[in-house]
């Protein structure tokens, strides 16, 4: 809420969220049968923590 309204917000928060969203993902992808839902629900996740990231900065 804080980068919507201007202000700069906590970067561990965003970091984190986008850490764990990307271990989600690689363990979904690196199974030996792999888990497409995990994949695809936590990807966006990647993404948007990222953009949160850098509005953060």
């Amino acid at each position: 809420m804080l980068n919507l309204a201007g202000q700069k917000g906590s970067v561990v928060q965003t970091f984190a969220t986008m850490v764990n969203c990307a271990l989600w993902v690689g363990y979904g992808f690196l199974k030996d049968k792999r888990d497409w839902p995990i994949v695809v629900a936590n990807f966006p996740g990647v993404v948007f923590g990222a953009v949160a990231l850098v509005t953060a900065l």
